[in-house]
């Protein structure tokens, strides 16, 4: 008889351990391995601005498995039924955009809870989750292995911050700085004195009320500007970002003669 394979990022946040993660956007289960070895404590799965759907989300929970990296998977919305079929497919951690007040946060943890206290269906025969009820204990431990991370990106959810934090089962909650710049008006402009400022002091509150506070930050000088005020599971990278950019570095140092060594030996 199999066991339900313990949360460790979750584990981790409530012992106040700071977690490094790294965004997949490339919907690749080779490339999700591949990072999931680098060093990483978290891996995002983005389910919404990537190309992934359920199928592609499997193949990289499955390539992360047994790896040191820990996946969250982030929904496009927070449907309950995707959130049933997600924690069917073996995530453990879910991050769900746009929560703008506490009846939305209220919904997501009945969508995440079995009756009779929620509202998640019953299928675990068919269910990697549960190891196709081979894992005995899975009814037992499911809610302590569950974390649940909520985005906060908007003017009206910083409003209605204090009684989201209230939510009880809400283990995180994501600053999302992008969304939350054009909300307030700087489109594109993440950096903005003023967005920065309502990001210090989200943080703060989010700590306060005794949650995990996490972001994406791609800055090293920002992220660690944030992590001293208290940001505790921080994504420092995109997959397609960097890519992008490592290629582009690798073409204009060649034709500059700037280049220098990548590391390898000349051939593959």
């Amino acid at each position: 008889m199999m066991n339900t394979p313990e949360n460790t990022f979750k584990r981790a946040l409530r012992a106040g351990q700071q977690q490094y993660g790294y965004w997949l956007g490339l919907a690749d289960p080779v490339a999700a391995e591949m990072l999931a070895h680098t060093g990483y404590d978290w891996l995002l799965i983005d389910g919404e601005h990537a190309p992934n759907d359920r199928q592609t989300v499997l193949a990289q929970l499955q390539a992360i498995t047994g790896t040191p990296a820990h996946a969250v998977v982030r929904l496009p919305d927070g449907n309950p039924t995707l959130i049933k079929q997600y924690l069917d497919l073996g995530a453990q951690s879910l991050l769900i955009p746009m929560v703008d007040n506490a009846a939305q946060a209220e919904a997501l943890v009945r969508a995440i809870t079995y009756p009779p206290h929620g509202m998640r269906g019953v299928g675990t025969a068919l269910a990697r989750a549960s190891y196709w009820n081979q894992a005995g204990d899975y009814f037992a431990r499911v809610d302590q292995e569950l974390c649940l991370l909520i985005q906060v990106e908007s003017v009206a959810a910083l409003e209605n911050l204090d009684a989201i934090l209230a939510v009880e089962r809400v283990d995180g909650v994501f600053v999302g700085p992008a969304d939350l710049a054009a909300s307030m008006g700087y489109l594109g402009q993440p950096a903005h004195p003023e967005v920065k400022a309502a990001v210090e002091t989200t943080i703060r509150k989010i700590r306060a009320a005794g949650k995990a506070a996490g972001s994406l930050v791609t800055s090293q000088v920002l992220a660690k500007h944030y992590e001293a005020l208290g940001l505790q599971f921080v994504a420092l990278g995109v997959d397609t970002l960097d890519l992008v950019r490592s290629a582009g570095q690798t073409l204009s140092g060649h034709r500059s003669g700037t280049g220098g060594d990548n590391g390898g030996n000349g051939a593959y």
